[in-house]
């Protein structure tokens, strides 16, 4: 009997072999950007396995990383980004790459759908796996498999032999959801999510606007954490705000702060350490504007531990 679209949890995505040789020469990658050059995108579950399958004439499964988000981008704003994570050195070269692709000219306003993928392991050429005896040779883009049966669970019991302990944690609890402005999906795996994948997520989900000041200059936009990446070791969405560069770095220095109550508050040592910050007085107690969808509302545990803590009295 035909699975059902929504059961089939493994994903085998087509990619080229200078994406994969280009990122596979660069070890320990948090995350990467499997990018679609006319703009499709994807909506499997969150943590769902999504294996790379290089083209023919090689035929072999190369990769695997972990499903986190799928979005039109502009090219400017995945290189913005991602970078080098989007498998190629410099923003021409994605340019050129993509209008071979699409088969015409295009520049960096053209949109390609992004399909953000954590925990990305390359394999070596020995490591190599074959892909599903029913492939479809005209598959041009990708296909979902069962990963609990037929050739979706044997492709799937090699590639985990391959990870090892590299294995992202299971999401234990069935309750365990991860939505980021969609509909909620319960996850399956819990891997580390990249710092690239975080910056657009909190970014997104503040519409791309400073949370305080209102800018909206992407470049100068940061995903702020408010309880420090080094106590946490996890981008956490509830503990990320957009914040605009300057500002982010007075708030990790403790002479601005966010309070339980979302309003933005001043340190009058600003004043007495620097003769200065008129800017920033001026938006003492502004309400801070909320994120665009529920998951990424700061905790406020969060804020409490920063204002407490962190902001200089």
């Amino acid at each position: 009997m035909e699975i059902p679209r929504e059961q089939r949890d493994l994903y085998i995505g087509l990619t080229d072999r200078d994406w994969y040789e280009f990122l596979s020469r660069r070890p320990g990658l948090d995350e990467v950007n499997f990018w679609r050059p006319g703009g499709g995108t994807l909506n499997p579950r969150p943590g769902a396995p999504f294996l790379l399958k290089l083209k023919a004439p090689v035929n072999a499964i190369v990769g695997v990383g972990f499903f986190e988000r799928s979005v039109r981008y502009s090219i400017r704003d995945a290189w913005e980004f991602f970078g080098e994570k989007n498998g190629v050195e410099h923003i021409g070269g994605l340019i050129a790459r993509i209008s071979k692709y699409v088969g015409r000219p295009v520049d960096d306003r053209h949109e390609i759908g992004c399909i953000f993928l954590d925990q990305p392991t390359f394999f070596d050429r020995t490591e190599w796996i074959d892909p599903p005896r029913d492939w479809k040779p005209q598959v041009q883009a990708g296909m979902y498999y069962d990963m609990n049966d037929g050739e979706g669970a044997r492709v799937w019991a090699q590639v985990r032999a391959r990870l090892g302990a590299a294995l992202p944690p299971p999401a234990l609890s069935p309750d365990a959801r991860r939505s980021f402005g969609g509909r909620a999906k319960s996850a399956i795996y819990l891997p580390r999510q990249g710092q690239g994948t975080f910056r657009s997520i909190i970014l997104d989900a503040y519409d791309r606007r400073c949370a305080v000041s209102g800018e909206r200059t992407l470049p100068v936009l940061d995903a702020a954490h408010i309880v420090p990446f080094s106590e946490r070791l996890r981008h956490e969405v509830s503990n990320g705000i957009a914040l605009r560069s300057d500002i982010h770095r007075l708030f990790d220095a403790g002479y601005v702060s966010i309070r339980p109550d979302r309003r933005f508050v001043v340190s009058p040592r600003l004043r007495e350490d620097f003769s200065n910050g008129k800017i920033y007085y001026e938006m003492h107690e502004r309400e801070v504007r909320a994120p665009s969808f529920i998951d990424a509302l700061p905790q406020v545990e969060n804020l409490e531990r920063h204002y407490e803590e962190v902001f200089k009295r």
